[in-house]
């Protein structure tokens, strides 16, 4: 009964970490982390500097393996299958080839893919209209600002239908305004493709703004001190009395260890 019981809990969700733990060495990073993302869900992880948040990133994508416990996706343990899911990732660097255009950077993933060249053309079309990117398809990346030159990565990563997306401070070089600019592009893009999102930050008020749940992680070795549900429609304004009382409410959970 305990295990179909187990069996029903991870199959809600279309990421689960059970009993996740990392080590590295003698130094112990993520200690025993349960949780779920659901289907379609905009999950915001934060903690403190060094917490283990894109240690728990890697770990997700198999750039590192759990020490003990289990991830799970679409209910399928991916320790113990060749993961079919496709999962795009952006980190706060936007890696894109200094030697293609805008438009090619974003076309790569579906010619690795081998797809046909008119679907590559129109789907590449896609994406920079969704993005806004039409007047810079031709411009070569050092043409572009870090915060344009991100916002081209982004549109990459949409262009396979990814089932999930996982972003790790990609706002890291963006000012304030375009920050604000881009978190809300990304939420209309959210709305429209329904992809789940993992989403990394320090900024507090970024998580707010974006999620549909926050994780508070705490200083190492990191267990979940809290998990914030965050019940505001968008369009979202920082300004608005529970906006700023569940930003509050991060702040002191980071704060106060």
């Amino acid at each position: 009964m305990k295990n179909a019981v187990k069996e029903q809990t991870i199959n809600k969700y279309k990421i689960y970490f059970k009993n996740f733990t990392k080590k590295f060495d003698q130094l112990l990073v993520l200690n025993n982390i349960t949780f779920g993302i659901e289907d379609g869900e905009f999950l915001l992880i934060v903690g403190p500097t060094g917490c283990g948040k894109t240690t728990l990133v890697k770990l997700l994508i198999g750039l590192l393996a759990p020490t003990e416990g289990d991830i799970f996706i679409n209910g399928e343990n991916i320790s113990q299958y060749t993961m079919e899911e496709n999962i795009s990732v952006v980190f706060q660097e936007d890696s894109l080839l200094p030697w293609r255009s805008v438009k090619k950077n974003i076309q790569l993933p579906l010619e690795i893919n081998k797809e046909p060249k008119d679907y590559i053309e129109g789907k590449s079309h896609e994406m920079i209209k969704l993005l806004e990117l039409e007047e810079y398809e031709n411009y070569m990346p050092a043409q572009l600002s870090a915060g344009m030159r991100q916002r081209v990565a982004i549109a990459r990563s949409y262009a396979t239908d990814p089932g999930i997306i996982i972003m790790d401070e990609p706002f890291g070089h963006f000012d304030s305004t375009s920050r604000e600019y881009i978190e809300k592009m990304i939420i209309d893009v959210w709305q429209k493709t329904k992809a789940t999102i993992l989403f990394v930050t320090h900024n507090i008020e970024e998580a707010v703004f974006l999620a549909s749940r926050i994780i508070v992680l705490s200083q190492k070795p990191t267990v979940i001190k809290e998990v914030i549900p965050v019940n505001l429609k968008h369009p979202r304004n920082y300004t608005n009395p529970d906006f700023i009382q569940i930003r509050k409410k991060v702040t002191d959970l980071i704060k106060w260890w």
